[in-house]
């Protein structure tokens, strides 16, 4: 990377020559630190993002979970999938797909999370002031692709009412997908009368020109059809605030925001279905009838990006497999043992030296089992019970989704969250002895593990007594 810098006027300019290709890059502050995040953006650009190039830079703040803010700088065009992959980067997280960013209005209780091609700067310049982004994992945000039926139930597609609800899986999203099919989402919602704490109970249709109730039962001729909103210049958001704020009749409320409004209420549809599955069922076909083929592609690119690396790259190996060697230190400097027979040897030499070490260590090793699962990104301490469920709630409510934390009841114990089947359930993991070792159980001792990653490692592996297998860990990242 070759930098050099240019005063001009009283702005800095920073070329930054990354592989032969240059991006620019200008700035009021001139210290290292800038300079160095100047520099990594580029070569992020560069690596990452190949059609961002020669272009402006726009100044983009993005949250994590624990309050902490990271700025970034993106072209006027990058769109959110690449500003995930950006933080990704700069975090040193792990990228499986399922980070994205969250428009969040806490002073409307409303958030959403962007769609991979939305661009991310067109999004800011329509959110008030005290709106933000949130860096955060969303399992569920394609699940409705490698699931579908879970998603749609048949009594609330029309065409499936129609033929008896025969339709296959890969026809079900075609529907959905192909611009010439009519597919319609039907069923009762409550929306909030304008101006009025009141809610009424109407039967509503969701098409690709928009969502109408009938103003007659359950009639869909057109002159009992009133629109509610289209979709075009809308989104669709998750309210966050609770039923009390607006005195819903239940907790599974949304609300279609038009894309002009930044802070007005009155200006939003509030809407409440009547459980999680058709709250969620409604939500995914807004998305689906909007946006098409479009989702599709975004599904797919990360699969289709990965397809086209494997063939040029080389087998992938364990960090030690790559990069440790056998080593004799016995001498006045080291050396590499190439003699596989002498190799092993110097293994079970180097292995009884270390049991003889941990049998006069043992207090020691206990200390670190007992507090090494914190290491883990899905432990999450000390939270409560309120607050797991929120965590589940926000990335993605998928089976398999879980996290551990501390018993809030029993100080010694610890308790497992999952999801499955939309249910967020808890179980405690308690400690028990054995021979003067402590161990952990799920299952009153039939199964036992020494520490609580050995219990994770065992039950992603095996269903064993939960519903289902641990396959997401509920993450929070620190930008």
């Amino acid at each position: 990377v070759d930098v050099s810098r240019v005063n001009l006027s009283e702005h800095l300019v920073m070329e930054v020559n990354v592989d032969a290709h240059l991006l620019r890059f200008s700035t009021r502050d001139t210290s290292r630190r800038r300079l160095f995040h100047a520099c990594e953006n580029a070569i992020f650009l560069r690596a990452h993002c190949h059609h961002y190039s020669h272009v402006c830079l726009q100044i983009v703040k993005v949250w994590s979970e624990d309050g902490a803010g990271k700025v970034v700088e993106i072209p006027a065009d990058m769109t959110a999938r690449d500003v995930c992959q950006l933080l990704v980067y700069k975090s040193h997280c792990l990228d499986d797909n399922a980070w994205t960013l969250v428009e969040h209005h806490p002073i409307l209780g409303l958030e959403r999370c962007l769609e991979d091609h939305e661009l991310v700067v067109q999004v800011q310049a329509s959110m008030s002031s005290d709106s933000k982004f949130l860096f955060r994992k969303n399992y569920a945000k394609y699940e409705f692709f490698r699931n579908p039926l879970n998603f749609f139930p048949e009594q609330m597609v029309a065409w499936c009412q129609e033929s008896d609800g025969s339709i296959p899986q890969s026809q079900l999203l075609q529907n959905f997908l192909n611009s010439s099919s009519c597919p319609e989402i039907q069923g009762y919602l409550y929306m909030k009368e304008p101006g009025r704490k009141s809610w009424k109970k109407l039967y509503m249709f969701l098409r690709r020109s928009g969502l109408y109730y009938s103003t007659k039962g359950t009639s869909k001729e057109p002159r009992h059809l009133q629109l509610v909103s289209d979709l075009e210049d809308s989104n669709i958001f998750t309210i966050i605030t609770g039923k009390k704020l607006h005195n819903a009749p239940t907790d599974y409320q949304f609300c279609i925001k038009p894309s002009k409004v930044r802070s007005d209420c009155k200006e939003l549809k509030m809407l409440c279905a009547e459980d999680e599955q058709s709250r969620t069922c409604w939500m995914t076909a807004f998305r689906l009838l909007k946006y098409g083929i479009v989702l599709y592609q975004n599904y797919n690119a990360p699969q289709q990006r990965k397809a086209n690396l494997l063939p040029l790259s080389a087998p992938v190996r364990s960090v030690s497999e790559n990069s440790l060697v056998a080593m004799d230190f016995s001498g006045r400097t080291g050396r590499i043992i190439d003699n596989p027979v002498e190799a092993q040897s110097a293994a079970v030499e180097e292995g009884q030296t270390w049991r003889i070490s941990t049998q006069s260590g043992c207090d020691h090793m206990f200390v670190c089992v007992a507090v090494i699962h914190r290491t883990q990104v899905w432990f999450h301490g000390r939270i409560m019970r309120e607050e797991a469920h929120k965590m589940i709630i926000q990335q993605g409510q998928v089976d398999g989704l879980f996290l551990l934390r501390d018993s809030q009841s029993n100080p010694k114990a610890f308790v497992l969250t999952l999801c499955h089947h939309q249910k967020i359930k808890h179980f405690q993991i308690l400690p028990c002895e054995e021979d003067g070792q402590v161990f952990f159980s799920l299952d009153d001792g039939a199964t036992k593990f020494t520490d609580l990653i050995h219990l994770v490692e065992f039950y992603q592996l095996n269903r064993g007594v939960l519903p289902c297998k641990l396959k997401h860990p509920c993450t929070a990242v620190a930008l």
